[in-house]
């Protein structure tokens, strides 16, 4: 993998709580809260320059990085133009990706497509089923065909750094 164990496994600390509470906050309100993808911007910006005495990644990995979040950002505003993604997904995704190294850009692929597929069968299977009854104020069981990404966002971006961690 292109991230460093020890450097993904500091990240997948930090991002496992705020890809938990933006799946969760996903889910019940369909809007990923914007105080989570600054959140999981920090973790990168400010755990980024701490790790940099550890010597298995350096500043200029971290700072080529941070354009991987202007390109994902441009992406995600042009499919939130075309109605194909929300804002907050693409905001999300845009904070996610500077954790990516641009090697892995294919690992990830499949990662995220997985963690997409398999919550929106998740997500429809209770919503046709038990979800509602479980939880019955959350937006995601009555918005017709729009699908809450931030679960799939996160998971993958947790399962990414889980497998960079394990080396």
């Amino acid at each position: 993998m292109g991230t460093p164990p020890d450097v993904a496994l500091a990240f997948l600390l930090g991002a496992v709580p705020v890809s938990i509470w933006a799946g969760y906050v996903d889910l019940s309100r369909m809007k990923i809260p914007n105080k989570a993808v600054l959140a999981l911007l920090a973790i990168f910006v400010l755990g980024g320059l701490l790790l940099l005495p550890l010597g298995s990644w350096t500043f200029a990995d971290w700072a080529w990085r941070l354009l991987h979040l202007v390109v994902v950002l441009l992406i995600g505003m042009g499919l939130n133009a075309i109605y194909l993604m929300g804002a907050g997904d693409a905001k999300f995704a845009a904070a996610a990706a500077p954790f990516i190294a641009f090697a892995d850009l294919g690992t990830f692929a499949v990662i995220f497509l997985l963690s997409l597929l398999s919550g929106w069968l998740v997500h429809r299977l209770f919503k046709w089923t038990i979800g509602p009854r479980l939880a019955p104020d959350w937006v995601s069981w009555t918005s017709g065909k729009r699908f809450p990404m931030g679960v799939g966002l996160g998971l993958s971006l947790v399962a990414y750094l889980a497998l960079a961690a394990l080396g």
